[in-house]
């Protein structure tokens, strides 16, 4: 039996469920409102920003909007999705190519953004396929989407964390990988043993929230399948899946990021300070 199978759904369950949940009415427009608001004031009030100076209250109210409008689409789309398999394998795709260029985009603004394809792709694909093969996944959108979903998600953030520290480290430390260099190390090796501390960091949220599961938070897979009609074990079991499985996808991702930063595969224009005009 899949270990995604459930106890049946029936419509008492899903009323039931449902009404334990957040009611979608004006209120709830209203707060989340407040709170997109809130967050956009603060960042603002504090200029956050990341190293180039982009501000993040602007990220955070685009992001913010794009979400609704997105989770509206996909609310009305992912019905006919799951009726074909052509489309759950396009749909996939695009989660995959979506990720793929934001994740690109963060750690670099060059050509070489595309890279990113690799880490994702590579921790992704191989524990897809093993749990379609297992049959520990079904071939069916109602089970695959969000498992792919979970996947692509945790490997598109360990990418960018670990590409932009290494990436950050290597800008900061630069001198010490030129002494490295001048000792005899290889680029590659001289640039790994300055990057792999900062880039290995990018491990820390998926280990922290793994190893607090049941006591400081309850992840959306363990309460979706209670509110589904799951037993608590089955719940469990399935969170427990999800969480040794994101494990090994951003191992994965962290790694070959990591990889392709040493060996300059993925990198950042160096800027070239200008002299001064006393210095003329």
């Amino acid at each position: 039996m899949s270990a995604l199978a459930a106890a049946p759904v029936t419509a008492a369950t899903v009323s039931a469920a449902s009404a334990t949940l957040l009611p979608v009415n004006p209120v709830l427009g209203v707060v989340l409102g407040v709170l997109l608001l809130t967050a956009v004031a603060v960042a603002a009030r504090a200029h956050l920003a990341d190293r180039r100076d982009h501000l993040y209250a602007r990220a955070i109210a685009v992001a913010g909007l794009r979400a609704a409008v997105q989770l509206a689409a996909v609310s009305y789309l992912i019905g006919w999705v799951v009726r074909a398999l052509p489309t759950l394998l396009a749909f996939v795709a695009v989660m995959f190519a979506v990720a793929v260029r934001t994740a690109g985009r963060r750690i670099t603004d060059n050509h070489t953004w595309w890279w990113a394809a690799v880490p994702i792709g590579v921790g992704v694909v191989p524990v897809i396929a093993v749990l379609l093969l297992t049959g520990l996944v079904p071939l069916k959108g109602v089970a695959l989407i969000p498992i792919a979903g979970i996947l692509i998600g945790g490997a598109l953030t360990v990418t960018v964390l670990g590409g932009r520290r290494a990436l950050d480290e290597l800008t900061s430390r630069h001198g010490e990988v030129e002494a490295g260099m001048a000792l005899g190390l290889p680029d590659r090796d001289a640039r790994l043993e300055i990057a792999r501390p900062a880039a290995s960091d990018a491990l820390l949220p998926g280990l922290d929230q793994t190893r607090t599961v049941g006591l400081v938070t309850l992840p959306g897979a363990f309460v979706g399948m209670l509110l589904g009609g799951a037993s608590p074990v089955m719940a469990g079991a399935v969170q427990l899946f999800v969480l040794v499985a994101l494990m090994a996808v951003q191992a994965v991702a962290v790694s070959v990021v990591l990889e392709l930063v040493a060996r300059g595969r993925l990198h950042r224009a160096r800027r070239v300070s200008l002299p001064s005009a006393e210095g003329e």
